[in-house]
C-alpha cells in the first residue's frame, strides 16, 4: 500500500509526532526546528499496525531524515529509548 499523504489519519499521526517532540529533531546533538520529516521507526511497509501509532515515530530534520534512509533498522533501538524518554517526560 502507498502512502496517501493527504490521508487524515497519517495528517494527524505526523502532527501528533511533531507535537510531542516539540516540532525539534530528535537526532542526538541536533536542534534544527525547520525541515522537519515524522519519521516511522518501524517502516510503513512493514509493519501496517504500527502506522498510525504516534510511538512509532519520531521527528528527525530533512538531514538526519535522509542520512539513516535505508538503514532505519540499525537506529530503531536509539529512537525508540528517545520516544520511551519523552513518555517519562511528559507524565
Amino acid at each position: 500500500m502507498r502512502r496517501n499523504f493527504d490521508d487524515p489519519g497519517y495528517k494527524k499521526w505526523r502532527i501528533d509526532v511533531y507535537k510531542r517532540d516539540r516540532f525539534q529533531c530528535q537526532w542526538p546533538g541536533c536542534s534544527a526546528k525547520s525541515k522537519l520529516n515524522a519519521h516511522h521507526i518501524k517502516r510503513w511497509a512493514d509493519c501496517p499496525s504500527l502506522r498510525y501509532n504516534v510511538d512509532n515515530g519520531i521527528t528527525l530534520c530533512r538531514a538526519h531524515h535522509k542520512m539513516i534512509h535505508g538503514n532505519e533498522e540499525i537506529y530503531e533501538a536509539v529512537f525508540r529509548k528517545i520516544v520511551a524518554s519523552k513518555k517519562h517526560d511528559n507524565k
